[in-house]
């Protein structure tokens, strides 16, 4: 698929490399790009990740309520069409990954409808997921 935009990247702290390796390339299925002994290059979707060794990083636990579920803050993620986002949360489950949001649909027949999802790396980093039936809902008031 050609890609439409520029790929994003995000560098973030993890306490331990091998954990972070076994949750991004096993759980969420990432490639490994280069590495060093204190960070490791991820491909998330066609977008780099990057996981550096901060080993007495401690993640302080914010949240914002959103549709009565308490969304955790900072968290980052992608967003896919409804059948990849489905395939990501059976992966997720197979791999025994505990949800802090459960896989459900929020702002449902309003603006903004999507499915939605959120779980925590080893290190406490919060990610979401979501999808929308139509992307043109993606910014929708």
């Amino acid at each position: 698929m050609p890609r439409t935009r520029p790929p994003f990247h995000l560098a973030f702290p993890v306490r331990d490399l091998d954990e972070a390796r076994a949750f991004y390339l096993g759980a969420l299925g990432c490639r490994e790009g280069r590495s060093d002994d204190t960070w490791v290059d991820f491909d998330l979707y066609g977008h780099q990740i990057v996981a550096h060794l901060v080993p007495h990083h401690h993640v302080t636990a914010h949240h914002n309520t959103v549709e009565e579920q308490d969304v955790p803050v900072p968290h980052f993620g992608i967003v896919f069409g409804m059948a990849e986002w489905r395939v990501l949360a059976q992966r997720l489950r197979e791999a025994g990954v505990r949800f802090v949001i459960e896989p459900r649909i929020r702002f449902e027949g309003r603006p903004g409808e999507q499915a939605t999802l959120f779980v925590k790396d080893p290190s406490g980093n919060a990610l979401e997921f979501k999808a929308f039936a139509d992307l043109n809902q993606l910014f929708a008031k």
